[in-house]
């Protein structure tokens, strides 16, 4: 009786082993149903060896039997060491992504961002939990790069409540919290979960203004010299886009963290011009595009370029010329130089990707009392390149470097970049002397207020205290001005944006301005659409190929092996 119960205990065990397998493969979200049964399968299996302890010790008395023992023991361990690498493997997360576009590996802006990750974050995924591992995939890279972050996975169905807590209104939210700031997205891409990270870091969205009313790039316009690419991708790195008409204003807005002249075709008005001046003097970020002249008699923005030079750079008033046959391989000629090696600076900082520069002028350091102000080099051509001064030679396709002509051989400086303390943090402050008259007459009403203010002091004293605590912590840190200026315009536009990496280098340009160090990177890449678009006349003939060239060889070669056997 016993030994027919243990040998049903042997079958039941290696059943339940295997149902344990089948629900591995079949439901692997059943984790804790599929554990049960594997442990019962053993627990069975186990009380059948002991039930049969006698004649398993026969066996092995048998010469057979030990050899294959031995085997059995040999492929335990190599099974072990294959388990222990995977788990090693597992715990140091070595994946190799060898797609095209790298659309399995973070980017580097993402990685930038969680390194610079000051508090714990939590994320968590609501959706259904047959959908978790769609998830696992990207967020577990997040948790892995940054201690400060970590996923749950939420199902909605199951926890309705805590849904309800975070306003979740759809499966497949991803809800991003960070020090009481909530922020909610609707995808599993790259691009959209690290723009919900950088806008719950920051907190709230900062403005880019683009100036309007002389002729620039609308950021609007979907054309291809539009601006409506760059405007999406930097609403992406938490910026609102916004039109600025000067003109109407009198002053720049408050809400400006960065204020954009794109490729002005007339010159800007004095009352503009000042009031960009007074702008930059008070921390402003500005960046100009501005592009050549058309030909040699074309007006320049004087107005401009006179505010320009007073923050130590100099537009030159020529074309770049690239012969390094560069433009060739975008399909461009040597009116457009290219760049692919970038001076020192925070804006190319490990920037490693191409960009072009159509029919692009020379930006140069001005020279003279400029109070400090310092313009770096972070875009030149090759060596190959050359400032084309007669700017009418270049409509006849015909140039060449002349130096005594005036033309300056490369490389060719295309973009500089200003930072210096901001002469004034409150540029407001003035007509001090014009009102002294009147504040006179206010001293004798003042000097019965003293005698009042006098009982105060006291009550006062721990007040001044703690505003001198914060004014010098205001004065540790002093508004900075920053000014960018490249020689082209075109660069950005949606018809060579897509070029490798100018909309990385207008967004590194633009988050340098608004002190976003930790956003200037190379960011996620869009898998490449790789199918395989054939012809009718090419279908055609790969159906036939399939349906009577291929099986006609095979028979052929059967014919020809069966011949000469014969």
């Amino acid at each position: 009786m016993l030994t027919r119960l243990f040998g049903a205990l042997g079958w039941l065990g290696s059943i339940l082993v295997f149902a344990a397998v089948v629900v591995w493969f079949v439901r692997s979200d059943l984790e804790t149903l599929r554990r049960v049964l594997a442990f019962a399968g053993l627990m069975s299996i186990l009380a059948y060896a002991a039930g049969q302890w006698r004649q398993v010790a026969r066996a092995f008395e048998r010469r057979q039997t030990r050899y294959g023992t031995l085997a059995g023991t040999s492929v335990v361990i190599v099974l072990a060491i294959i388990v222990a690498l995977n788990y090693v493997l597992a715990r140091r997360n070595m994946r190799w992504d060898v797609t095209a576009a790298q659309q399995y590996s973070l980017s580097d802006q993402t990685r930038r961002v969680l390194d610079s990750l000051s508090a714990p974050i939590r994320i968590l995924v609501f959706a259904r939990e047959l959908d978790f591992p769609r998830y696992r995939d990207r967020l577990d890279e997040y948790a892995y790069l940054s201690s400060q972050v970590t996923v749950d996975y939420i199902d909605v169905d199951k926890q309705p409540m805590l849904a309800r807590q975070y306003e979740v209104q759809s499966y497949g939210t991803i809800v991003f919290d960070y020090e009481g700031r909530v922020e909610r997205v609707v995808s599993d891409a790259e691009q959209d979960l690290t723009n919900g990270l950088i806008t719950v870091i920051e907190g709230v969205r900062q403005t880019v203004y683009f100036l309007e009313g002389h002729g620039e790039k609308e950021h609007t316009g979907a054309d291809r010299d539009g601006y409506s690419t760059v405007s999406g991708a930097l609403s992406l790195d938490n910026f609102e886009v916004e039109s600025l008409v000067l003109a109407q204003q009198t002053a720049v807005p408050d809400d400006t963290t960065v204020l954009v002249v794109a490729g002005p075709q007339t010159d800007l008005l004095p009352g503009e011009v000042e009031a960009l001046r007074v702008y930059l003097e008070g921390g402003g970020k500005l960046l100009v595009l501005i592009d050549p002249p058309s030909d040699s008699q074309a007006p320049e923005p004087d107005a401009l370029f006179g505010l320009l030079r007073e923050w130590g750079i100099e537009p030159g008033t020529d074309v770049v010329v690239d012969a390094s046959g560069m433009g060739r391989l975008l399909g461009a000629d040597a009116s457009v130089p290219v760049v692919a090696n970038y001076p020192f600076h925070p804006i190319t900082d490990r920037f490693n990707l191409l960009t072009a520069y159509p029919l692009a002028r020379s930006v140069n350091a001005a020279t003279g009392n400029l109070d400090g102000r310092v313009a770096q080099s972070f875009l030149e051509t090759s060596a190959q390149s050359w400032a084309e001064a007669d700017i009418d030679e270049l409509a006849t396709g015909q140039v060449e470097l002349n130096e005594e002509a005036g033309d300056r051989p490369g490389p060719v400086t295309i973009g500089m970049a200003v930072s210096a303390p901001a002469p004034s943090a409150a540029p407001a402050v003035a007509n001090v002397d014009a009102e002294g008259d009147e504040t006179d007459a206010e001293d004798d009403e003042t000097d019965a207020v003293d005698d009042e203010t006098d009982a105060d002091e006291g009550e006062t004293d721990a007040e001044d205290g703690e505003a001198t605590a914060k004014d010098d912590a205001a004065d540790a840190t002093p508004p900075e001005t920053r000014l960018v200026v490249v020689g082209d315009s075109d660069f950005a536009t949606n018809g060579v944006v897509g070029i490798q990496g100018n909309r990385d280098m207008f967004l590194n340009i633009v988050n340098w301005l608004a002190q976003q160090e930790n956003l200037i990177s190379i960011r996620a890449r869009e898998p490449e659409d790789r199918r395989l678009t054939l012809t009718a006349d090419q279908q055609r003939r790969l159906y036939w190929l399939s349906l009577l060239l291929v099986p006609a060889f095979v028979l052929g070669t059967g014919v020809y092996t069966w011949w000469r056997r014969r």
